[in-house]
């Protein structure tokens, strides 16, 4: 079946299986290339990540000229300015950080949706381009999608995940094991436990009839995850996969 970046929010929503890769670092060439492997998106982590909004802007634009793959954007925070910047920049979703409860899902759905069905403010200098300029056609064409990544976010799974127009949770998985009182961000000690937490959130997703995603750092771990239910993953990063292929040319030719 074929698909284009704009049935992307529609397949999330469909519970179908999606693959993407992560991006921190600001070089849309490469962003451009990767685009082109083959992934269902590409996420520029604006939180955590090295790019400013010229830097997003910059990944949206070379996202989109390969015209296979999806951009999105995981956002600074659960703030409508910074939601409506990455949309408006073209991204075809949004990963917030740090939601705990139905109430901060709730906030960052309606940033993602124009009135009447939220408070995304209208100026989609960029995205009009890509993304059906009419605020009906916007609203369908973005997905909203909240982390889980804390202890209290992970009490309050079920409710988070029945929240109205939400259309997915994904997992942290180092903050995720940090809260679970990991001493580091893959702490072997409460592997039982993170794995308790990965049952949970994918089990309440499914219930709610929404996604479920997850961080992995490769792609193995990428097939486990969907092996267990969850319903799309993301691949590591540019960052990290550079230096791990840098590091692998060196010994080779160390011998």
């Amino acid at each position: 079946m074929t698909t284009s970046p704009a049935d992307f929010a529609a397949r999330l929503r469909a519970r179908e299986r999606i693959l993407g890769y992560w991006v921190v670092l600001d070089n849309p060439v490469g962003t451009e290339r990767l685009a082109g492997l083959g992934y269902d998106y590409v996420c520029v982590d604006a939180q955590h990540g090295l790019l400013d909004y010229k830097g997003t802007l910059g990944a949206m634009t070379a996202i989109d000229a390969r015209g296979t793959c999806a951009g999105m954007v995981r956002v600074p925070a659960n703030d409508g300015f910074w939601i409506g910047q990455a949309l408006d920049a073209g991204a075809r979703g949004v990963i917030v950080p740090l939601v705990n409860t139905a109430e901060e899902a709730a906030a960052a759905v309606r940033a993602c949706r124009y009135p009447p069905h939220g408070v995304r403010s209208y100026g989609p200098m960029r995205s009009g381009l890509r993304v059906g300029p009419t605020p009906a056609e916007a609203n369908e064409q973005v997905a909203c999608v909240v982390m889980i990544e804390t202890a209290q976010a992970l009490g309050n799974t079920a409710e988070i995940c029945a929240t109205e127009g939400l259309d997915g949770v994904y997992i942290g998985p180092s903050d995720l094991t940090i809260a679970l009182g990991g001493r580091t961000s893959t702490d072997p000690s409460v592997a039982e436990a993170f794995d308790a937490a990965l049952t949970t959130v994918a089990e309440a997703a499914k219930s709610a009839g929404i996604a479920a995603g997850i961080h992995c750092p490769d792609g193995v771990t990428a097939a486990k995850r969907l092996a267990q239910g969850f319903t799309f993953a993301t691949v590591s990063s540019d960052l990290v996969h550079l230096e791990q292929a840098a590091a692998a040319h060196l010994r080779d030719a160390r011998g």
